[in-house]
């Protein structure tokens, strides 16, 4: 059945078929096999590209690896100060998770890239690298937080869907996500509205960018952008909170007792984008961005009836009893502070017309305080506080980079060979603070059975803490080589040495063949890795969850590979993960306005990064924080990813007025070859990297821009996934069928300066299957699912420019 949906999907594709959203360009000529030119219809596959390419005049439709494009107005066609969301519209193998009640995922939630590992995607602003958030997510996948880059000060957005480890490094395995800043004069300042149509997640968002054009020498453009989002609920009450309340008539117990939705959030951000001419043959630049941002969630409720690890009277303290501080029980409340810092600077210029080069710095550094409210640290009793600091993790990375293009000519070639060539330092750096000492204080109640450590959230300790760095030096070497007017070939090769494990070699093989001047074959192949990052390597952590079964709190640790009980378990020395990719594709263009691209891969990862299995603590082994189960990070499996992806753009004139149809579709799956988490004692880890994510994901997007009126409408397709309790034993597992969402939006150009955008998300306000499941936590839609549970969502935008 799926692979009869795969072909109608491309047979619909190869008769509707687009670039992904790249700007339209004019009519143009372009080149022909035998060296004539021709008169083009506008296409989508005109842009030029900085991404997977260092060659200075290469389109989308001339390069040798898929490239989509995504232009100003296809980030504002996406109602989301938040950039994860913008893409995941977008990119049709690009999913990302609400995940309410996770934790600091809450607030960095994970994005995938063809259904990889998030840290298995290499985001770059201007064209360098972006650090990483210091939150190691689920897996223990670390990757950059595209959160924190803001919306409106976006000019375009290029995603090459290729592995480009030769070519960029570590990360780039899944493909390569390439934000360029905006760069123009003129001033935008716009402020929107949404609500939820059940009344909730109020959204207040005001953005302005201003830029200059300083004479004839470079450009200057600042940014700001803030938003501020209320929390959304989509719970009911849970069936322990009804039997306490029937069982204490008395009290009055909340309803729901806890929330599952988005959090509470306010984010501002700031950013500048200079670049300015030192002379005729050198150009000075430097860009960079903060983000702060504040937010809160809530986590499971503590019943007092059962939750006999904090309300047990015991004589150690006598007269105390935890209800009366919380006779309704309690829900904690998780807080996170982010501050984000990006800055880079540089020159380029020319050493001959042929030669040119770029030197450049960067340093990043994103830092994340936690905190806990309306909790307890049970084993200290009556002198525990009921707020705690929890600690800061921090990531700093630090980059220099020099960079050379050479424009070769060969006799033997009708256009130069292009040689590019260049090293690289980077410093990663990360650096866990402790919390309060009551945060992870083992008090005097522990002994008679009362837990230890903030009740929800356990802060990092004194012996958790710690600073750790990673240094890494690399060279690499780029060509790109046209063999006439039909064929051009590509290779790059990368080494890169690690403080921590050692060196690597990548490289890359590209070819391109113009059957006629407006279609061409295109085929790579490449090995690519990602190298463990400090966090991974050194840190520990705690968690706490809730048994769908039981109901009873359980407390889980995640040891470093290093921890003398993970060896004893039978941790290892992490090392690199390490792919190899192929892919062969298709692209055209037409005089009607037609063009696109098929793309077939296929991803083969060993080595790949994950936890072990949960292990119960070996007896006679001290447990002071009272793990349920110990685990630990691991390279424990290989997968294979096969996938195609399917983008088509069909622009006419439609009256007075211009119209655009964009499909853009991709089938994705993956299978876990061997390793441990193949086998039954880890079903678990085998089930969510194969089903977590629907294989199938497409949207089709039509535009009528017509006099002062632009009007959109969107319809986006996830197909079936799976889903699991995270019990600390025993899984259960539900599938949910596939989903279809509808998106319309209408805009007014009032003027030259002022315009209105009103629109609906989820018009039919459509949620997913119930999580039969998760009913016991009071949850109604899963929270692991790849898009947004809380229904429509209406806006209004006023744009102001001059």
């Amino acid at each position: 059945m799926q692979s009869s949906l795969l072909s109608r999907s491309i047979l619909l594709a190869l008769s509707m078929v687009s670039a992904g959203g790249a700007i339209a360009a004019d009519a143009s000529t372009a080149d022909t096999p035998d060296g004539g030119t021709h008169a083009a219809a506008p296409t989508q596959l005109d842009a030029m590209l900085v991404t997977g390419t260092r060659a200075s005049n290469r389109t989308q439709f001339e390069t040798l690896a898929p490239v989509d494009v995504f232009t100003k107005e296809d980030i504002k066609s996406v109602d989301s100060t938040d950039l994860k969301d913008v893409l995941a519209q977008l990119v049709p193998s690009f999913v990302v998770q609400r995940l309410p009640m996770a934790d600091g995922q809450v607030f960095v939630r994970p994005a995938t890239l063809r259904g990889l590992s998030p840290d298995q995607t290499l985001v770059l602003v201007n064209g360098r690298r972006f650090h990483r958030s210091a939150l190691l997510g689920n897996r223990g996948a670390q990757a950059a937080d595209l959160a924190q880059i803001p919306t409106s000060a976006i000019k375009r957005i290029e995603v090459l869907r290729d592995g480009a480890s030769a070519q960029y490094g570590s990360d780039a395995i899944a493909g390569v996500i390439n934000i360029i800043l905006e760069d123009s004069p003129g001033t935008e300042i716009t402020a929107g509205y949404s609500q939820y149509a059940q009344g909730d997640g109020a959204s207040r968002d005001f953005s302005a960018r201003t830029g200059w054009a300083l004479g004839d020498y470079g450009s200057l453009a600042l940014f700001a952008e803030s938003s501020n989002s209320d929390a959304t609920s989509r719970t009911r009450q849970r069936p322990d909170a009804i039997a306490f309340q029937a069982a204490h008539p008395d009290l009055d117990v909340p309803n729901p007792v806890q929330r599952w939705g988005q959090p509470e959030l306010e984010s501002r951000r700031v950013g500048f984008n200079l670049k300015a001419n030192a002379s005729d043959t050198l150009e000075v630049y430097a860009f960079g961005l903060y983000s702060h941002s504040d937010g809160v969630s809530d986590f499971n409720w503590r019943n007092p009836d059962t939750t006999t690890g904090a309300y047990r009277t015991t004589s150690i303290f006598p007269g105390w009893d935890l209800r009366s501080i919380y006779p309704v029980g309690f829900s904690p409340q998780y807080g996170n502070v982010q501050n984000d810092l990006q800055l880079v600077g540089g020159l380029r210029g020319e050493i001959t017309p042929k030669l040119r080069w770029d030197v450049s710095a960067s340093y990043g550094r994103n830092a994340i305080d936690y905190s806990l409210d309306n909790a307890i640290n049970a084993s200290l009793g009556p002198d525990s506080p009921t707020s705690f600091d929890l600690g800061r993790l921090t990531q700093a990375e630090k980059n220099a980079n020099v960079d050379f293009n050479y424009e070769w000519d060969v006799a033997a070639l009708a256009k130069p060979v292009n040689v590019a060539f260049g090293a690289e330092f980077r410093q990663e750096t990360y650096e866990v603070r402790a919390g309060d000492p009551a945060s992870y204080a083992v008090g005097p109640g522990a002994a008679a059975g009362l837990e230890a450590n903030a009740n929800g959230a356990p802060g990092f300790s004194d012996t958790q803490a710690g600073k750790w760095d990673q240094r890494s030096h690399a060279a690499y070497v780029d060509m790109e080589v046209p063999l006439g007017e039909r064929w051009s070939i590509g290779a790059a090769g990368r080494y890169e040495d690690f403080s921590s494990f050692g060196n690597t070699v990548d490289g890359k093989l590209s070819a391109r063949f113009a059957i006629t001047q407006d279609v061409a074959l295109r085929g790579t192949f490449s090995t690519g890795f990602r190298a463990p990052t400090p966090a991974q390597l050194n840190t520990t952590s705690t968690t706490q969850g809730l048994d769908t079964r039981t109901l009873q709190i359980f407390t889980s640790g995640r040891l470093s590979p290093n921890d003398p009980l993970a060896q004893l378990l039978g941790a290892k020395p992490l090392t690199p993960e390490e792919s190899r990719t192929a892919s062969l594709g298709l692209t055209w263009r037409t005089d009607v306005g037609l063009s696109g691209s098929v793309d077939v891969y296929r991803i083969k990862l060993s080595d790949r990064f994950s936890q072990s299995a949960s292990f119960a603590i070996p007896a006679g082994t001290p447990n002071p924080l009272g793990y349920t189960s110990v685990n630990y990070f691991t390279n424990d499996f290989d997968t294979t990813t096969s996938g195609v992806d399917v983008v088509g753009n069909y622009l006419r004139d439609l009256g007075t007025g211009r119209m655009t149809l964009t499909l853009a579709y991709n089938f994705n799956r993956t299978r876990v070859d061997n390793g441990s988490t193949s086998v039954a004692t880890n079903e678990t880890q085998r089930v969510l990297f194969e089903d977590r994510l629907p294989e199938h994901k497409g949207s089709f997007t039509g535009t009528w821009d017509v006099g002062a009126w632009s009007l959109m409408a969107r319809v986006r397709y996830y197909g079936a996934w799976t889903d699991s309790t995270g019990n600390a034993t025993g899984d259960i597992y539900q599938r949910f069928g596939d989903m279809t969402f509808l998106d319309l939006a209408a805009g007014y150009r009032i003027n030259e300066h002022h315009s209105l955008r009103v629109g609906v998300d989820n018009v039919f306000d459509r949620y997913p299957d119930k999580a039969t499941f998760q009913a016991s936590r009071g949850l109604i839609y899963s929270r692991n699912a790849p898009y947004d549970t809380d229904g429509a969502n209406v806006y209004a935008q006023y744009r102001l420019t001059f």
